[in-house]
């Protein structure tokens, strides 16, 4: 009994060792998974697929009257009440129209439901950890806290998102309850 004790003991603390090193390199640091690609212009990203809840049409939103300009309105997804957020205007994209091709991604992001459009949603990659590498460091305060890796996969450059840290502002003023 006292070996699966020891054992147990032993596990946890290399949990615990493993989350906080983890946490001293960036809760967001990339890792190696699963992510849905999607475009914005010309740029390609990608969300780790455990965020995403769903793919839906582009629909019109109810307006939110004082809300920024990146943000779209809402939409009742099944009576819960979504925030759309247009992530080319939030990313200080060129603005691009409105086509059959333009989705909305919804996601889990602290706990709540939102929904960002974009251009396009191209596949699912299976990114292993040696295709990802860090981010290029930026001035302070110029750079994008959100990206947390590139990876390249065959001629593509993937930049990986990590959604709570670029939309957590966002939803802090927004209400809990949706």
């Amino acid at each position: 009994m006292d070996m699966i004790t020891e054992g147990t003991h032993i596990a946890r603390s290399e949990a615990s060792r493993g989350a906080a090193a983890a946490a001293a390199a960036g809760a967001s640091a990339p890792h190696a998974g699963e992510y849905l690609t999607y475009r914005l212009g010309a740029e390609e990203y990608g969300v780790d697929i455990q965020k995403v809840q769903e793919i839906r049409s582009c629909e019109t939103p109810t307006r939110i009257p004082g809300a920024p300009s990146y943000v779209k309105g809402v939409v009742n997804l099944r009576g819960v009440i979504v925030p759309i957020i247009d992530l080319r205007m939030k990313l200080g994209c060129e603005r691009a129209d409105y086509n059959p091709f333009t989705v909305v991604i919804v996601l889990a992001v602290h706990k709540r439901v939102v929904g960002v459009v974009v251009d396009s949603v191209s596949d699912v990659l299976d990114l292993q950890a040696e295709a990802i590498k860090p981010p290029p460091e930026m001035a302070a305060g110029h750079g994008a806290d959100f990206v947390t890796g590139i990876a390249s996969v065959a001629e593509r450059m993937l930049m990986l998102v990590d959604m709570d840290t670029l939309l957590g502002a966002d939803l802090g003023a927004m209400p809990q309850e949706f």
